[in-house]
């Protein structure tokens, strides 16, 4: 199998990922619940994850590195934690349904600073223009998981920091892709999940948070500390961490992080929009297929977006994985981002990529598409 897929997660995963997990079931039990070998194992792969994510996100501490389900948890908590029923909020035109549902569940008001597509001086001009002074968070994803847009994240915390305006980066789509600074980007919280770039098992995610943010938990339980007490400790990260441990999940993103630096993620990015970059190209050879990409992919990803004009994506996507190709099509949860590149009606095909992907691949890829582009348009004839 050609794997294209990587936006929605990680398939191929470092070897020692896997070990990693295997050896967290066999070892070790549950962090805070005894001082026994097994409960204390179980501490030290918790605490060197958080410490590995500390580094790697440049935060605060590693007591602010919270562990989560996935990145979808993540924001729930940093979006409740900050946004109150009918609380202005201004989001980016590239925001997936993690960050739209939960805020009309609360019936937030939503104001979207509307920029085109690979335009990141218009962006930062579209959220300075919708700032005002009763904005009570401004929220922006890292990487758009359609295009591979990457947005100013750094530029847009500036301006919530001029204004005083609580900011969330959702960075499901860069966190091991692109570097990020939890201290410079201002953000008073960034979501991500482990089993996308940082080549952890699916269940795992991470919320980083800095030292001043409003911290309102999602769930309430045991967290093996002040166990006397009624309500959650006022600390992190107990606060947010109720209940039992995915010790071996994180014991493989442990393992996942260790890669990640190992291989370097600039080189991984890198090898990464070189890949995209040549399938564009490709893509583009084709006739009737629109591709969603810039010119050598200065603010944009190893993920890429296209469509035929005259074959429905869906279609495209099913006789791609009867030949063996994974990928993804439709509108891939963020039907915002769809809207804001005019791709709603027809949605597209995308195509992410890893560590683990070929320039074979790439070419092998686009010689079955050439394929089966010509066999469906042949049949319409």
């Amino acid at each position: 199998m050609i794997y294209f897929d990587s936006a929605a997660t990680t398939f191929q995963k470092p070897a020692e990922v896997a070990e990693s997990v295997f050896r967290a079931m066999q070892e070790m039990t549950s962090p805070g619940r005894g001082g026994y070998p097994a409960a204390s194992k179980a501490a030290e792969i918790a605490f060197d994850c958080r410490t590995e994510l500390q580094e790697m996100f440049d935060a605060f501490s590693p007591e602010q590195i919270v562990f989560t389900m996935n990145a979808t948890h993540a924001l729930n908590i940093a979006i409740k934690s900050l946004v109150s029923s009918g609380g202005r909020v201004i989001i980016s035109g590239f925001e997936h349904n993690a960050v739209t549902r939960p805020l009309a569940a609360i019936q937030a008001k939503i104001s979207v600073a509307e920029a085109p597509l690979f335009s990141p001086e218009e962006t930062v001009a579209a959220f300075a223009r919708e700032m005002t002074t009763d904005t009570c968070a401004v929220i922006c994803s890292h990487v758009s998981n359609v295009f591979g847009y990457a947005q100013p994240v750094n530029e847009i915390g500036a301006l919530c920091k001029e204004l005083g305006i609580p900011y969330i980066i959702d960075a499901s789509q860069s966190a091991g892709i692109l570097p990020l600074s939890a201290e410079k980007s201002g953000a008073s919280f960034i979501a991500m999940p482990g089993h996308k770039g940082l080549y952890g098992p699916q269940g795992t995610g991470v919320l980083i948070c800095c030292p001043d943010a409003p911290i309102k938990p999602l769930l309430e339980g045991g967290t093996g500390s002040r166990s006397s007490d009624i309500l959650m400790p006022e600390f992190l990260p107990d606060r947010l961490e109720a209940g039992t441990h995915n010790i071996p999940g994180i014991a493989g993103l442990l393992a996942g992080i260790r890669f990640v630096k190992a291989q370097g993620m600039e080189r991984i990015c890198r090898e990464e929009r070189v890949l995209a970059a040549v399938a564009a190209e490709g893509l583009r050879q084709i006739l009737g297929i629109e591709v969603f990409a810039e010119d050598r992919l200065f603010a944009q990803t190893g993920v890429l977006s296209f469509r035929h004009l005259g074959i429905p994506s869906e279609i495209l996507a099913e006789r791609l994985a009867e030949k063996g190709v994974a990928v993804r099509s439709g509108l891939h949860c963020a039907p915002l981002a769809h809207k804001t590149a005019d791709t709603l009606r027809s949605g597209t095909v995308r195509l992410s990529f890893s560590a683990f992907n070929t320039m074979e691949e790439v070419f092998r890829f686009l010689n079955i598409m050439d394929f089966v582009v010509s066999a469906e348009m042949a049949g319409k004839n």
